[in-house]
């Protein structure tokens, strides 16, 4: 099924804009940027919202504007009021698990600890059927650390051209990832070594 909206994830505001727990916000809005797509509020969804042409497809982008734990509040009353279903939907996020410069593709599954992700499966009824797009952005290496690395600290320069040179998608591998094809983009996403120049075809 092809994707209708993709919706970054994040904390509102310049004091959280660039932490690490803004990743997704980040790939929506080089996505947005990508693409031409301007980004307005739109106070009844309680988030930043473009629609426009990728690469052929008609895509919502959708940066909610409430805080992380409330992401839902944004999420699920767009996804209703447009009807997209939750196999129409992705949600980038930030990862702990992976290392900066790594994304991974996911679909469904619980929220591993992510409020973000928790809030969304919530509003959507407990569907958990969405896709995720996972986000690398490392870990402090203890868990008491965990809160302010992701909500205080200033991602390092380095981590954060790591990130965002991963989010530039080949146009097939991007192509792939619209029209549902999720195993194609798996494999060329997980593949070891591989030359990331190259999209699937």
């Amino acid at each position: 099924m092809a994707i209708r909206l993709i919706a970054g994830l994040g904390n509102p505001g310049p004091r959280y804009a660039d932490t690490r727990h803004n990743a997704g916000a980040w790939f929506v809005d080089r996505l947005a940027r990508r693409f031409g797509i301007p980004l307005s509020p739109e106070a009844k969804f309680k988030g930043d919202l473009g629609r426009g042409d990728v690469l052929g497809r008609e895509l919502r982008l959708l940066l909610p504007q409430t805080f992380m734990n409330l992401s839902g509040e944004s999420v699920g009353p767009l996804a209703h009021f447009y009807r997209i279903t939750p196999e129409e939907i992705l949600i980038a996020y930030d990862e702990m698990a992976f290392e900066p410069g790594v994304l991974r593709l996911k679909t469904g599954g619980g929220a591993n600890g992510h409020n973000g992700i928790r809030s969304v499966i919530e509003s959507l009824g407990n569907a958990q059927g969405f896709h995720r797009l996972r986000i690398g952005v490392g870990h402090p290496g203890d868990r008491d650390r965990v809160t302010p690395y992701l909500t205080s600290v200033t991602t390092p320069a380095d981590e954060r051209r790591q990130i965002e040179d991963a989010f530039e998608l080949p146009e097939g591998v991007l192509g792939d990832l619209l029209d549902g094809k999720f195993q194609k983009v798996m494999n060329w996403l997980h593949a070891p070594g591989s030359d990331k120049s190259d999209p699937v075809g």
